[in-house]
């Protein structure tokens, strides 16, 4: 197949998302104000609630097998790679830049999440619609291809809510108590000169076990608790903050009823298939899954509007982002398909592993700026790297999508 044919290819399933997402867009605006915060909020929950999960049930239930599971399980460790390699670019990019500390966790956030959920719902299916697709069959190619991304979207929920929202949520707390300090030190600054030379005077009381402590400048209470403790309690510290309600999203929880469905054969067999007693109930779930696609992408594009406004983030951090999610992070996850392709771990379906590459060539998860929302912390900032990241996905998932297609065929 030629280069302009799988360019065309390519371009097709972005031009949509493009387009749906300038609509979206459009909405929000407030001179039409039809996909305002309200609105965009409602829709939102309908999706989250409602939609995405019927979505994930029917696909995964269609297509998910006790034998296709064999050949699925690298899919989680492929999701999982792209998190840890991008949050090791992004620490890279925070030394580089010299990141204010504030900024940290969202740029971390930002270059170990992509959207693993919408875009490949939409890229993958259009995709193998195009005359020119190299992946076979168009109806059995979208069949699987939105099953792929089904998954992909529920493992990278997982991922988001656990390892990301941690790590934003330690920052985001180690912010504020940084800058409660630092207004607390301007009303201490009178006493601490009085206090500081009492500190320093030894006490009538003190014992001989406090006075060996303080001469080794060192607490005596580190020395009383047993490493294993400490140990404890920093895992219960972090377990802490993992929000298991998000953990346990509809998205979760309907690929896990995906998976009972497609692989238990009685269970499948009463519900999927078109002699099934219970289709209604496949047909219901397909139905309302297919409002899903363009409600999300008309979500997106009505976040991008707070892009617009100007914020205090630097040039070079936002180029950097780019520099990571759209170039180092594509260029290694070649590698990673490839070197798994070689030693077996990844079967021979060209669909799948397109798949594969392609969650290592997206823009930020949409759920990063829903984090900063929750910890109140570099809101703007965060719009505006949605914005440009966004923009130049259009022309980034194009030109991969299209190696990819030629690499693979």
């Amino acid at each position: 197949m030629g280069f302009l044919n799988l360019l065309t290819t390519a371009l097709v399933p972005v031009l949509e998302v493009l387009l749906i997402t300038a609509i979206g867009l459009l909405l929000a605006t407030d001179r039409i104000d039809l996909l305002g915060p309200n609105a965009r909020s409602s829709l939102n929950n309908i999706v989250f609630y409602v939609f995405s999960p019927a979505l994930i049930i029917a696909n995964l239930s269609d297509t998910i097998t006790l034998k296709s599971l064999a050949t699925l399980w690298f899919m989680p460790v492929n999701i999982l790679l792209t998190f840890l390699i991008g949050s090791a670019l992004a620490w890279i990019l925070i030394k580089i830049t010299r990141t204010p500390p504030h900024l940290e966790g969202l740029v971390i956030g930002c270059c170990s999440a992509g959207n693993l959920g919408n875009l490949l719902l939409i890229i993958v299916p259009a995709v193998c619609e195009e005359s020119n697709s190299p992946f076979g069959d168009s109806s059995t190619c979208s069949t699987y291809g939105e099953s792929y991304a089904s998954l992909s979207m529920a493992v990278g929920a997982i991922y988001i809510w656990t390892y990301v929202y941690v790590i934003m949520g330690i920052y985001a707390n180690k912010n504020v108590k940084d800058s409660t300090s630092i207004q607390s030190s301007g009303e201490t600054s009178e006493t601490f000169s009085e206090t500081c030379t009492e500190v320093l005077l030894p006490s009538e009381n003190g014992s001989a076990s406090e006075e060996s402590a303080n001469q080794d400048g060192l607490p005596s209470t580190i020395f009383g608790v047993p490493f294993l403790d400490t140990t404890i309690h920093q895992i219960k510290n972090v377990a802490a903050k993992i929000n298991l309600k998000m953990v346990l999203a509809p998205n979760t929880i309907a690929a896990a009823v995906g998976f009972i469905i497609g692989t238990v054969s009685p269970i499948r067999k009463s519900i999927v298939g078109d002699s099934a007693p219970l289709r209604v109930i496949y047909s219901s779930a397909s139905l309302l899954g297919d409002a899903s696609i363009p409600s999300m992408t008309l979500i997106i594009g009505a976040n991008l509007l707070g892009g617009l406004k100007r914020s205090g983030i630097s040039i070079s951090v936002i180029i950097g982002i780019i520099a990571v999610r759209f170039i180092i992070l594509p260029l290694l996850g070649v590698a990673v398909v490839k070197a798994a392709h070689h030693f077996g771990l990844v079967g021979s379906d060209l669909l799948y592993q397109f798949v594969l590459l392609i969650q290592f060539t997206l823009p930020p998860a949409m759920n990063v700026g829903t984090m900063t929302q929750l910890f109140q912390s570099s809101k703007s900032e965060c719009s505006v790297i949605m914005l440009w990241t966004y923009a130049v996905a259009a022309l980034a998932i194009t030109l991969w999508t299209t190696f990819y297609m030629w690499l693979l065929s």
